[in-house]
Protein backbone atom coordinates (compact mmCIF):
# COMPACT_ATOMS: atom_id res chain seq x y z
CA UNK A 1 0.00 0.00 0.00
CA UNK A 2 1.12 3.54 -0.71
CA UNK A 3 0.86 5.63 2.46
CA UNK A 4 0.98 9.41 2.28
CA UNK A 5 1.92 11.54 5.27
CA UNK A 6 1.26 15.26 5.73
CA UNK A 7 4.83 16.25 6.63
CA UNK A 8 4.23 20.01 6.72
CA UNK A 9 5.05 20.16 10.43
CA UNK A 10 8.48 18.61 10.01
CA UNK A 11 10.23 21.56 8.36
CA UNK A 12 10.32 23.89 11.39
CA UNK A 13 13.69 24.62 12.97
CA UNK A 14 12.50 24.60 16.59
CA UNK A 15 10.00 21.79 17.18
CA UNK A 16 7.52 21.83 20.03
CA UNK A 17 4.52 19.67 20.86
CA UNK A 18 2.77 18.51 17.71
CA UNK A 19 5.82 19.21 15.54
CA UNK A 20 7.94 16.88 17.63
CA UNK A 21 5.27 14.18 17.48
CA UNK A 22 4.99 14.52 13.69
CA UNK A 23 8.77 14.30 13.36
CA UNK A 24 9.23 11.24 15.57
CA UNK A 25 6.24 9.25 14.35
CA UNK A 26 7.21 9.91 10.70
CA UNK A 27 10.83 8.94 11.29
CA UNK A 28 9.87 5.69 12.97
CA UNK A 29 7.12 4.88 10.47
CA UNK A 30 9.65 5.28 7.66
CA UNK A 31 12.03 2.83 9.32
CA UNK A 32 9.20 0.38 9.95
CA UNK A 33 7.98 0.56 6.34
CA UNK A 34 11.54 0.04 5.09
CA UNK A 35 11.83 -3.10 7.20
CA UNK A 36 8.58 -4.40 5.71
CA UNK A 37 10.16 -4.49 2.25
CA UNK A 38 7.77 -4.07 -0.69
CA UNK A 39 4.57 -4.32 1.36
CA UNK A 40 4.22 -0.55 1.71
CA UNK A 41 5.54 2.63 0.10
CA UNK A 42 5.78 6.01 1.81
CA UNK A 43 5.29 9.53 0.40
CA UNK A 44 5.89 12.64 2.52
CA UNK A 45 4.11 15.84 1.49
CA UNK A 46 5.89 19.07 2.47
CA UNK A 47 4.63 22.64 2.16
CA UNK A 48 8.21 23.81 1.57
CA UNK A 49 11.49 22.07 0.77
CA UNK A 50 12.77 20.61 4.04
CA UNK A 51 16.12 21.91 5.25
CA UNK A 52 19.08 19.51 4.89
CA UNK A 53 19.38 19.40 8.68
CA UNK A 54 15.76 18.22 8.97
CA UNK A 55 16.32 15.49 6.41
CA UNK A 56 19.56 14.49 8.10
CA UNK A 57 17.83 14.10 11.45
CA UNK A 58 14.95 12.16 9.88
CA UNK A 59 17.44 9.68 8.40
CA UNK A 60 14.88 8.48 5.85
CA UNK A 61 15.36 5.27 3.86
CA UNK A 62 16.09 5.84 0.18
CA UNK A 63 12.74 4.39 -0.90
CA UNK A 64 10.74 7.17 0.80
CA UNK A 65 9.39 9.69 -1.74
CA UNK A 66 9.49 13.39 -0.83
CA UNK A 67 7.09 15.88 -2.42
CA UNK A 68 7.57 19.59 -1.69
CA UNK A 69 4.57 21.57 -2.91
CA UNK A 70 4.83 25.29 -2.25
CA UNK A 71 1.60 27.21 -1.95
CA UNK A 72 1.06 30.72 -0.49
CA UNK A 73 -2.03 30.16 1.70
CA UNK A 74 -4.39 27.38 2.81
CA UNK A 75 -1.85 24.74 1.80
CA UNK A 76 -3.70 21.89 3.50
CA UNK A 77 -7.15 22.54 2.09
CA UNK A 78 -6.13 23.69 -1.39
CA UNK A 79 -2.73 22.32 -2.42
CA UNK A 80 -2.75 19.06 -0.47
CA UNK A 81 -6.40 18.52 -1.44
CA UNK A 82 -5.47 18.92 -5.10
CA UNK A 83 -2.74 16.30 -4.69
CA UNK A 84 -5.23 13.94 -3.05
CA UNK A 85 -7.63 14.36 -6.00
CA UNK A 86 -4.99 13.95 -8.70
CA UNK A 87 -2.71 11.32 -7.14
CA UNK A 88 -4.39 9.85 -4.06
CA UNK A 89 -2.35 7.42 -1.96
CA UNK A 90 -3.91 4.24 -0.64
CA UNK A 91 -4.01 5.83 2.81
CA UNK A 92 -3.33 9.32 4.15
CA UNK A 93 -1.95 9.99 7.63
CA UNK A 94 -2.25 13.49 9.11
CA UNK A 95 -0.20 13.65 12.35
CA UNK A 96 -1.71 16.92 13.59
CA UNK A 97 -5.43 17.65 13.58
CA UNK A 98 -6.23 19.04 10.10
CA UNK A 99 -7.46 16.70 7.37
CA UNK A 100 -7.54 18.27 3.86
CA UNK A 101 -10.99 18.88 2.41
CA UNK A 102 -10.30 16.28 -0.29
CA UNK A 103 -8.84 13.08 1.12
CA UNK A 104 -8.79 9.35 0.44
CA UNK A 105 -11.43 7.14 2.02
CA UNK A 106 -8.70 5.54 4.10
CA UNK A 107 -7.57 8.63 6.04
CA UNK A 108 -6.28 8.69 9.61
CA UNK A 109 -5.77 11.81 11.71
CA UNK A 110 -4.14 12.29 15.11
CA UNK A 111 -5.98 14.58 17.53
CA UNK A 112 -3.68 15.82 20.27
CA UNK A 113 -5.97 17.72 22.59
CA UNK A 114 -9.14 19.80 22.80
CA UNK A 115 -7.91 22.41 25.23
CA UNK A 116 -9.64 25.16 23.27
CA UNK A 117 -12.96 23.86 24.61
CA UNK A 118 -11.80 23.91 28.22
CA UNK A 119 -9.77 27.12 28.15
CA UNK A 120 -11.26 29.30 25.40
CA UNK A 121 -9.61 32.37 26.90
CA UNK A 122 -6.24 30.98 25.82
CA UNK A 123 -7.11 31.58 22.17
CA UNK A 124 -8.43 34.40 20.04
CA UNK A 125 -12.08 34.07 19.04
CA UNK A 126 -11.12 33.38 15.43
CA UNK A 127 -8.48 30.82 16.41
CA UNK A 128 -10.94 29.06 18.72
CA UNK A 129 -13.55 28.86 15.97
CA UNK A 130 -11.04 27.45 13.51
CA UNK A 131 -9.76 24.86 15.97
CA UNK A 132 -13.27 23.70 16.79
CA UNK A 133 -14.46 23.50 13.18
CA UNK A 134 -11.29 21.93 11.76
CA UNK A 135 -10.96 19.37 14.56
CA UNK A 136 -14.62 18.43 14.36
CA UNK A 137 -14.36 18.06 10.56
CA UNK A 138 -11.16 16.01 10.75
CA UNK A 139 -12.42 13.74 13.52
CA UNK A 140 -15.75 13.02 11.88
CA UNK A 141 -14.47 12.66 8.29
CA UNK A 142 -11.41 10.50 8.97
CA UNK A 143 -11.83 6.74 8.69
CA UNK A 144 -9.98 6.29 11.99
CA UNK A 145 -8.77 8.73 14.63
CA UNK A 146 -5.67 8.39 16.78
CA UNK A 147 -5.85 10.02 20.21
CA UNK A 148 -2.64 10.44 22.18
CA UNK A 149 -4.31 9.68 25.52
CA UNK A 150 -7.54 8.28 26.92
CA UNK A 151 -8.31 11.79 28.16
CA UNK A 152 -8.33 13.07 24.55
CA UNK A 153 -10.28 10.01 23.38
CA UNK A 154 -12.94 10.66 26.02
CA UNK A 155 -13.15 14.30 24.93
CA UNK A 156 -13.70 13.27 21.30
CA UNK A 157 -16.48 10.89 22.29
CA UNK A 158 -18.10 13.36 24.68
CA UNK A 159 -17.92 16.55 22.64
CA UNK A 160 -17.99 15.38 19.02
CA UNK A 161 -20.02 12.21 19.36
CA UNK A 162 -17.41 9.85 17.93
CA UNK A 163 -17.94 6.15 18.46
CA UNK A 164 -15.34 4.83 20.91
CA UNK A 165 -14.43 2.09 18.43
CA UNK A 166 -13.35 4.72 15.87
CA UNK A 167 -10.70 6.19 18.17
CA UNK A 168 -7.43 4.37 18.87
CA UNK A 169 -5.30 5.53 21.81
CA UNK A 170 -1.60 5.47 20.92
CA UNK A 171 0.80 7.00 23.42
CA UNK A 172 3.87 9.00 22.49
CA UNK A 173 7.35 7.60 22.81
CA UNK A 174 10.55 9.48 23.51
CA UNK A 175 13.98 9.63 21.93
CA UNK A 176 16.01 7.13 23.94
CA UNK A 177 19.21 8.28 22.28
CA UNK A 178 18.72 11.74 23.83
CA UNK A 179 16.77 11.31 27.04
CA UNK A 180 18.55 9.32 29.73
CA UNK A 181 20.25 10.25 33.03
CA UNK A 182 23.38 12.26 32.23
CA UNK A 183 26.19 11.98 34.75
CA UNK A 184 28.92 14.02 33.05
CA UNK A 185 29.44 16.90 35.45
CA UNK A 186 31.45 19.03 33.01
CA UNK A 187 28.71 18.92 30.37
CA UNK A 188 26.04 19.72 32.95
CA UNK A 189 27.98 22.67 34.36
CA UNK A 190 28.54 24.01 30.85
CA UNK A 191 24.81 23.83 30.13
CA UNK A 192 23.99 25.58 33.41
CA UNK A 193 26.46 28.33 32.52
CA UNK A 194 24.89 28.79 29.06
CA UNK A 195 21.56 29.65 30.69
CA UNK A 196 22.92 31.54 33.72
CA UNK A 197 21.75 28.92 36.21
CA UNK A 198 23.78 29.46 39.34
CA UNK A 199 25.09 26.89 41.82
CA UNK A 200 22.60 25.13 44.05
CA UNK A 201 19.26 23.45 43.45
CA UNK A 202 16.82 24.43 40.73
CA UNK A 203 13.31 23.55 39.63
CA UNK A 204 12.70 23.22 35.90
CA UNK A 205 9.62 23.86 33.78
CA UNK A 206 9.69 23.35 29.99
CA UNK A 207 6.88 24.44 27.71
CA UNK A 208 5.16 27.44 26.20
CA UNK A 209 4.56 30.33 28.60
CA UNK A 210 0.79 30.60 28.43
CA UNK A 211 -2.21 30.60 30.82
CA UNK A 212 -3.09 26.93 30.26
CA UNK A 213 0.24 25.93 31.80
CA UNK A 214 -0.83 27.43 35.16
CA UNK A 215 2.49 29.21 35.65
CA UNK A 216 1.21 32.00 37.90
CA UNK A 217 0.51 29.38 40.57
CA UNK A 218 3.98 27.96 40.07
CA UNK A 219 5.47 31.44 40.54
CA UNK A 220 3.46 31.86 43.75
CA UNK A 221 4.56 28.48 45.09
CA UNK A 222 8.17 29.24 44.28
CA UNK A 223 7.99 32.68 45.89
CA UNK A 224 6.73 31.09 49.10
CA UNK A 225 9.53 28.51 49.13
CA UNK A 226 12.24 30.96 48.08
CA UNK A 227 11.54 33.15 51.10
CA UNK A 228 12.27 30.33 53.55
CA UNK A 229 15.83 29.85 54.92
CA UNK A 230 16.04 26.14 53.99
CA UNK A 231 15.45 27.04 50.34
CA UNK A 232 17.70 30.08 50.10
CA UNK A 233 19.67 28.45 47.26
CA UNK A 234 16.61 27.36 45.27
CA UNK A 235 16.15 28.64 41.71
CA UNK A 236 13.33 28.29 39.19
CA UNK A 237 13.96 27.92 35.46
CA UNK A 238 10.96 28.61 33.19
CA UNK A 239 12.13 27.43 29.77
CA UNK A 240 10.04 28.15 26.70
CA UNK A 241 8.79 30.88 24.44
CA UNK A 242 6.00 33.28 25.42
CA UNK A 243 2.67 32.24 23.93
CA UNK A 244 -0.77 33.81 23.64
CA UNK A 245 -1.73 35.94 26.68
CA UNK A 246 1.66 35.47 28.30
CA UNK A 247 2.02 39.05 29.58
CA UNK A 248 0.59 38.43 33.09
CA UNK A 249 3.10 35.55 33.44
CA UNK A 250 5.96 37.76 32.29
CA UNK A 251 4.84 40.53 34.66
CA UNK A 252 4.67 38.08 37.57
CA UNK A 253 8.11 36.77 36.66
CA UNK A 254 9.53 40.31 36.57
CA UNK A 255 8.19 41.02 40.07
CA UNK A 256 9.68 37.77 41.34
CA UNK A 257 13.05 38.55 39.74
CA UNK A 258 13.04 41.90 41.51
CA UNK A 259 12.23 40.28 44.86
CA UNK A 260 14.69 37.39 44.47
CA UNK A 261 17.45 38.58 42.12
CA UNK A 262 19.14 35.85 40.09
CA UNK A 263 16.84 33.08 41.28
CA UNK A 264 14.26 33.07 38.47
CA UNK A 265 15.67 32.34 35.02
CA UNK A 266 13.76 32.67 31.74
CA UNK A 267 16.14 31.21 29.14
CA UNK A 268 13.65 30.95 26.28
CA UNK A 269 13.82 27.91 24.01
CA UNK A 270 16.36 25.32 25.18
CA UNK A 271 18.68 23.82 22.59
CA UNK A 272 17.90 20.14 21.95
CA UNK A 273 21.26 19.00 23.24
CA UNK A 274 20.89 20.95 26.49
CA UNK A 275 17.45 19.73 27.58
CA UNK A 276 18.58 16.25 28.78
CA UNK A 277 21.48 17.85 30.64
CA UNK A 278 19.25 20.26 32.56
CA UNK A 279 16.62 17.59 33.23
CA UNK A 280 19.34 15.37 34.68
CA UNK A 281 20.56 18.17 36.93
CA UNK A 282 17.25 19.62 38.14
CA UNK A 283 15.98 19.09 41.66
CA UNK A 284 12.52 18.53 40.18
CA UNK A 285 10.60 18.95 36.97
CA UNK A 286 7.43 20.96 37.63
CA UNK A 287 4.44 20.80 35.32
CA UNK A 288 1.34 22.35 36.93
CA UNK A 289 -0.66 22.46 33.68
CA UNK A 290 -4.43 22.88 33.76
CA UNK A 291 -4.90 20.65 30.71
CA UNK A 292 -2.70 18.43 28.54
CA UNK A 293 -3.39 16.09 25.66
CA UNK A 294 -0.36 14.02 26.68
CA UNK A 295 2.40 15.95 28.47
CA UNK A 296 5.55 15.02 26.57
CA UNK A 297 7.90 17.03 28.84
CA UNK A 298 6.82 14.87 31.79
CA UNK A 299 7.84 11.68 29.99
CA UNK A 300 11.20 13.17 28.97
CA UNK A 301 11.85 14.22 32.57
CA UNK A 302 11.07 10.74 33.88
CA UNK A 303 13.45 9.24 31.31
CA UNK A 304 16.26 11.49 32.54
CA UNK A 305 15.82 10.46 36.15
CA UNK A 306 14.30 13.80 37.12
CA UNK A 307 11.55 13.51 39.75
CA UNK A 308 8.27 15.08 38.64
CA UNK A 309 5.71 17.20 40.42
CA UNK A 310 2.68 17.78 38.19
CA UNK A 311 -1.04 18.43 38.30
CA UNK A 312 -3.51 15.57 38.41
CA UNK A 313 -5.50 16.93 35.47
CA UNK A 314 -6.43 15.42 32.08
CA UNK A 315 -3.81 13.01 30.70
CA UNK A 316 -0.93 13.58 33.12
CA UNK A 317 -1.74 10.68 35.49
CA UNK A 318 -1.87 8.40 32.40
CA UNK A 319 1.68 9.39 31.50
CA UNK A 320 3.35 9.47 34.91
CA UNK A 321 1.37 6.74 36.70
CA UNK A 322 2.76 6.29 40.21
CA UNK A 323 6.05 7.97 39.24
CA UNK A 324 5.05 11.57 40.04
CA UNK A 325 3.87 13.63 42.99
CA UNK A 326 0.50 15.17 42.11
CA UNK A 327 -1.40 18.29 43.11
CA UNK A 328 -4.77 19.70 42.15
CA UNK A 329 -4.11 22.29 39.43
CA UNK A 330 -6.10 24.98 41.27
CA UNK A 331 -4.43 24.33 44.64
CA UNK A 332 -1.21 26.33 44.86
CA UNK A 333 -0.59 25.27 48.45
CA UNK A 334 -0.69 21.60 47.45
CA UNK A 335 1.87 22.33 44.71
CA UNK A 336 4.13 24.04 47.24
CA UNK A 337 3.81 21.16 49.70
CA UNK A 338 4.66 18.53 47.10
CA UNK A 339 7.75 20.48 46.09
CA UNK A 340 8.77 20.80 49.73
CA UNK A 341 8.38 17.05 50.28
CA UNK A 342 10.53 16.24 47.28
CA UNK A 343 13.24 18.76 48.15
CA UNK A 344 13.51 17.79 51.82
CA UNK A 345 13.09 13.98 51.74
CA UNK A 346 16.05 12.30 50.01
CA UNK A 347 14.53 8.83 50.26
CA UNK A 348 11.32 9.99 48.60
CA UNK A 349 13.32 11.67 45.87
CA UNK A 350 15.29 8.48 45.15
CA UNK A 351 12.08 6.45 45.12
CA UNK A 352 10.52 8.80 42.55
CA UNK A 353 13.65 8.75 40.39
CA UNK A 354 13.58 4.94 40.23
CA UNK A 355 9.85 4.79 39.57
CA UNK A 356 10.26 7.40 36.85
CA UNK A 357 12.92 5.43 35.01
CA UNK A 358 10.80 2.29 35.15
CA UNK A 359 7.71 4.17 33.97
CA UNK A 360 9.50 5.82 31.03
CA UNK A 361 10.79 2.46 29.81
CA UNK A 362 7.24 1.40 28.90
CA UNK A 363 6.96 4.14 26.23
CA UNK A 364 8.68 4.06 22.84
CA UNK A 365 8.31 5.60 19.39
CA UNK A 366 8.90 2.17 17.86
CA UNK A 367 5.80 0.87 19.64
CA UNK A 368 3.81 3.97 18.65
CA UNK A 369 4.86 3.60 14.99
CA UNK A 370 3.91 -0.09 14.90
CA UNK A 371 0.48 0.68 16.36
CA UNK A 372 0.02 3.58 13.92
CA UNK A 373 0.93 1.43 10.91
CA UNK A 374 -1.60 -1.15 12.06
CA UNK A 375 -4.34 1.51 12.16
CA UNK A 376 -3.33 2.79 8.69
CA UNK A 377 -3.40 -0.62 7.05
CA UNK A 378 -6.24 -2.36 8.90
Amino acid sequence: MQIGIDASRLAVAQRTGTENYAFEITRNLAQLVAQAGAAHRLTLYFNQPPAPAVLGNLDLPAAVELKAMRFPRLWTHLRLSREMLERPPGALFVPAHVLPLAHPARSVVTIHDMGYLYFPQSHTFRSRQYLDLSTRFSATQARRVIAISHATRNDLVRHYGLKPSKVEVIYHGYDKQRFFPVTGEAAIQAARARYNIGPGRFLLYVGTLQPRKNLLRLLEAFASLAGQPEFKDLQLVLAGKPGWLSQPILDGAAQLQEKFPGRLILPGYLAEEDLPLLLSAAGAFVFPSLYEGFGMPVLEALACGCPVVCSNSSSLPEVAGDAALYHHPLDGLSLENQLRRLLTQPNLRQEMVQKGLERAASFSWEKAAAQTLQVLTA
